[in-house]
């Protein structure tokens, strides 16, 4: 426990110093915007280059992993999308954004550093995969979803070509697809280059973090929804455990990968469930509140999780 305990501490630590910055300083939300832009734009892409370009290419072509995962990932969103727009008689839009609050995971901000942090280099692989991948996925659904509500007031066609451009001109993709052409020619990285991707990469951690904590402080808590009550369990309990069972229940993967995605699953709603709500108008209050409660939250979930993987407790082998 004592070294969950010593991962966690350094990487809630800086959440917690952007939250009481925030607080002391009461710098607008608008102050956020230059790192922000750093972080998504240059420290964040140079880490996913970095870690796809310096892998095999046999390993960056595992679109089983990536099929499981998403596929498990899709259960939790579409058992939380009947029960709001079914059971709870919500509007398709204010299902959508809560299926995504219990789907959609801060993979971006604290996936890479929490992983690589907890399990190494080699969990840098199904990490990398794993943000793009699902990231691609919810960049289409979202608007796809909000379409068919009549939220989203474009053509079809101006629609799809929008959603097009922000998929493949996102710069998570844009750098994981120049790290996958990298890997796959073999291509010598001057020296210089390499530093220079390293000492951006470095950034990304600590700056998301801090970033992330300052973001927390600026949307205080105003409501607690009512579907908070199934919402937090759903994504800090059932998605990590049910991303565990579908990885096993397929086979053929290393535990690590295994692993990495699991952890990735336990982390608490990402704030771009609230940059979705706010962007049609919808359950926006409330998507704030819930990533703030998930957030305090994950730090015993996450803890359990990691206590789980260190500790040896979780079965190599769930299916003989």
């Amino acid at each position: 426990m004592a070294d969950v305990v010593g991962l966690l501490l350094p990487f809630f630590g800086l959440i917690l110093i952007g939250y009481i910055a925030a607080r002391i300083t009461k710098q607008p939300a608008e102050a956020l915007g230059w790192l922000n832009t750093f972080i998504i734009y240059a420290a964040l892409p140079a880490l996913f280059f970095k870690l796809v370009s310096q892998t095999p290419i046999e390993q960056l072509t595992r679109i089983d992993f990536i099929a499981t995962d998403i596929a498990a990932t899709y259960s939790i969103f579409l058992l939380l999308f009947l029960i709001g727009r079914f059971l709870r008689r919500n509007s398709l839009a204010d299902s959508t954004i809560q299926a995504f609050a219990g789907a959609y995971g801060n993979i971006g901000y604290m996936g890479p550093g929490l992983a690589l942090l907890a399990l190494g280099e080699k969990a840098a692989v199904p990490v990398a995969l794993i943000v793009c991948f699902e990231n691609a996925l919810h960049f289409i659904v979202a608007p796809a979803l909000m379409a068919l509500e009549g939220g989203d007031k474009r053509s079809v066609w101006r629609l799809a070509a929008d959603i097009a451009r922000k998929v493949l001109l996102h710069p998570f993709i844009l750098s994981t697809a120049l790290g996958f052409a990298v890997a796959a020619l073999s291509l010598h990285q001057l020296v210089a280059f390499e530093r220079f991707v390293n000492y951006l990469a470095q950034a990304a951690a600590p700056c998301a973090l801090f970033a992330m904590g300052v973001t927390l402080a600026l949307r205080p808590l105003k409501r607690v929804p009512v579907e908070i009550g199934y919402i937090v369990p759903a994504k800090l309990i059932l998605h990590p455990l049910v991303v565990y069972i579908v990885l096993q229940a397929v086979g053929g993967f290393d535990p690590i990968w295994i692993e990495a995605a699991m952890l990735l699953a336990a982390l608490p709603t990402a704030t771009n469930v609230f940059v979705i709500g706010q962007q049609y108008g919808v359950w926006q209050e409330r998507a704030s509140a819930t990533i703030l409660i998930t957030t305090a939250c994950s730090v015993v979930t996450v803890s359990l999780v990691l206590y789980l993987i260190n500790s040896g407790a979780l079965p190599a082998q769930l299916f003989p």
